[in-house]
């Protein structure tokens, strides 16, 4: 019985030593993170970066691949069956909280398939219009959908994407009727409102301020509740006159369900070392965006919040998947 006792503390002291062992040996080869949208946007741009800092840090490569399409689903059905080692995440946004509600077809469910990891930042969005437009301002572009209906059209990133729901609850919130034109990125998006192929969009401030500074688009509109510091002459869409609308689009990370405790807890500090880095708080408050900051428990119940966000503005603004 003695032996046997000290056998069994034995096994718990190397299972207690287990954890760390793995955290310090992990990782020992490339990590790949799934961004299930295109080349170009947000999640795309911040993927990119930040896996560049996890590479310094760790000293593997966080390679980063594109998989879009199905709004995010296709890329999100593979790391959802990837193996839970830690050599495989998951960029994701606001886009997979509305899934939840919008897409009852997809094989994968967020909080039971993954694991949350991080969040990494937060940033406004921004209403533009081609030049070519006759609206100045916010109440103009709507005076101008209500006198042609379903003659306008917005751009979207997909269906389920931040910028499709930004653009339904527009639609219900204004009482326009505007038609929606689905892409498979965000940047194929905004390139056809700049061509004029489509009118409008709702995208980040980040990636459209730029094109806004340029005149290749006009900005009517930031969704934020105060002014973008990137855009401080146009007004949020309170200021233009239409109120109970803000939008925002997040990203985070995340790995397959049973990824090890260990390496999640290794990637959220590392993530947060990060975001705390002072000349990343600057580059991001440059670019409009605002670090994200909680552990894996923190982010968890902030996806599970965001779930029920989003559920509630779907069925209010009676959004479906065509």
């Amino acid at each position: 019985m003695r032996f046997s006792a000290l056998i069994g503390v034995a096994l718990s002291a190397l299972a207690g030593l287990a954890g760390p062992a793995l955290s310090q040996s992990y990782p020992t080869r490339a990590v790949r993170i799934i961004v299930p949208f295109g080349a170009g946007g947000p999640a795309d741009i911040y993927a990119r970066a930040v896996g560049q800092q996890l590479s310094e840090a760790l000293k593997q490569p966080f390679v980063i691949e594109n998989k879009p399409g199905a709004g995010a689903v296709i890329g999100t059905t593979e790391a959802a069956r990837s193996a839970p080692d830690g050599y495989t995440l998951l960029l994701m946004s606001n886009t997979h909280t509305a899934n939840e509600t919008l897409i009852s077809s997809k094989s994968y469910h967020l909080t039971k398939d993954f694991a949350p990891v991080a969040p990494l930042n937060a940033a406004d969005l921004v209403i533009v219009v081609n030049p070519e437009v006759p609206a100045k301002t916010l109440a103009e572009l709507i005076a101008l959908a209500k006198a042609k209906p379903k003659e306008l059209n917005y751009a979207s990133s997909g269906v389920g994407t931040p910028y499709h729901l930004a653009g339904e609850s527009f639609k219900a919130l204004s009482g326009t009727d505007i038609t929606h034109v689905p892409h498979r990125g965000s940047g194929e998006a905004r390139t056809n409102v700049i061509g004029g192929h489509v009118q409008m969009m709702i995208d980040s401030v980040t990636t459209m301020a730029p094109t806004i500074q340029s005149g290749e688009v006009r900005a009517l509109a930031t969704t934020g509740a105060a002014r973008s510091d990137l855009l401080p002459d146009v007004p949020t869409v309170s200021e233009a006159g239409l109120t109970g609308f803000e939008a925002t689009i997040w990203l985070g990370l995340m790995a397959p369900a049973g990824t090890p405790r260990e390496v999640v807890d290794l990637l959220n500090r590392e993530v947060r070392k990060v975001e705390a880095r002072p000349e990343v708080k600057t580059a991001w408050a440059r670019q409009g965006v605002t670090p994200m900051e909680m552990s894996p428990e923190e982010f968890g119940r902030y996806i599970q919040t965001d779930i029920a966000k989003w559920a509630k503005v779907i069925q209010q603004a009676h959004i479906k998947v065509n």
